[in-house]
């Protein structure tokens, strides 16, 4: 017998649920979430609503950025930054948790912007909540379709770049400091500027010593990519070789699954009097010594696995060799007389 149309009950459900053809066509049968019959039904009122002014006179239904948060989350799921883009929402949700998404406009960025300034965040920090709410309205704009516009989100002027690396040097000293599984992990880096998680993720079946190629298949950016291999990154694995049957980089046989910027590290960089040094500045320092060594940026780009330029253009300063004939057309020596 076929169920009437309208909200009723199931046994295995405490909620009311809906079945109901809407005006557009498109045939429902879903929990309303509610235990009230009245709820219910209002639900049901509105989804009708919404889906004849979309068909007749293509009126988008109203979604809300809770809405939008969570679909953009089960987009990212799968990505090493997941948990990164989980709690950068959550901050975002005293301001936009009760909004529908026509409803964020640019003054309600400005509050954005004024709420965390006030809190005593640095440009920077502000600036990685507004590119997440900047992605998130882009997709639900070109990939949903849930708006026509969205407002223009500008990030914060002053931000400064971090431009920390080391000496060859000062990376001598800090890894002569490290533990031994540190020590590796360092070197490796070093070698061929993975992050963090790309290290301590690497398994054995994923690299080829013979060839001298390693394949990451979960990056920060989603996008499996091959390492190279250097003399000095084969040493480093071989040396790990036996110690695991499956992830190259342990300790005490087990896989490495803690923050590597923890006492022990910080411990290493006292005693090699090395200060405000992270572990991803380790990537930073591969890539200028890259650089220093005449490594193009588009070369650099495909190494490191960026998908633009812009990242790897801050390193372009560490190489001015294609600069020099300039810089000498004014020498001194050549007697050029400026006027």
């Amino acid at each position: 017998m076929a169920r009437k149309e309208g909200v009723y009950r199931r046994e295995d459900s405490r909620y009311w649920w809906i079945n109901a053809t809407l005006p557009n066509g498109q045939r429902i049968r879903q929990s309303a979430g509610t235990e009230s019959r009245e709820d219910a039904e209002a639900l049901l009122a509105k989804l009708k609503l919404d889906a004849y002014r979309g068909h007749h006179f293509g009126i988008k239904p109203q979604r809300s950025w809770q809405e939008a948060a969570v679909r953009y989350l089960e987009l990212k799921r799968n990505l090493r930054s997941f948990t990164t883009t989980q709690r950068i929402l959550r901050l975002l949700d005293p301001y936009l948790g009760s909004l529908m998404l026509n409803h964020i406009t640019g003054d309600v960025v400005w509050l954005v912007i004024q709420g965390e300034l006030k809190r005593g965040l640095k440009p920077a920090t502000v600036n990685r909540s507004l590119s997440w709410l900047r992605a998130v309205l882009r997709m639900a704009r070109d990939d949903w379709q849930w708006l026509d516009t969205i407002p223009k989100i500008r990030l914060l002027a002053g931000e400064v770049e971090r431009d920390r690396w080391l000496t060859r040097a000062e990376a001598d000293r800090l890894i002569a400091c490290c533990a031994p599984h540190t020590a590796a992990l360092v070197r490796y880096a070093l070698a061929t500027g993975c992050r963090a998680s790309e290290i301590t993720g690497l398994q054995w079946d994923r690299v080829d010593l013979a060839r001298k190629t390693a394949w990451l298949n979960l990056t920060k950016n989603g996008t499996p990519r091959g390492v190279p291999l250097n003399v000095d990154a084969v040493e480093v694995l071989s040396e790990q070789l036996g110690k695991h049957p499956r992830y190259c980089f342990t300790h005490r046989g087990q896989p490495i699954r803690w923050e590597l910027t923890n006492s022990a590290w910080h411990t290493a960089l006292k005693r090699a009097g090395i200060k405000d040094f992270r572990f991803h500045d380790l990537r930073h320092t591969w890539a200028s010594w890259h650089r220093q060594a005449g490594t193009s940026c588009d070369e650099l780009k495909d190494l490191g696995g960026w998908k633009s330029r812009q990242m790897v253009d801050r390193y372009a300063k560490f190489a001015t060799e294609n600069l020099m004939v300039a810089a000498s057309r004014i020498e001194t020596a050549r007697g050029v007389n400026v006027t």
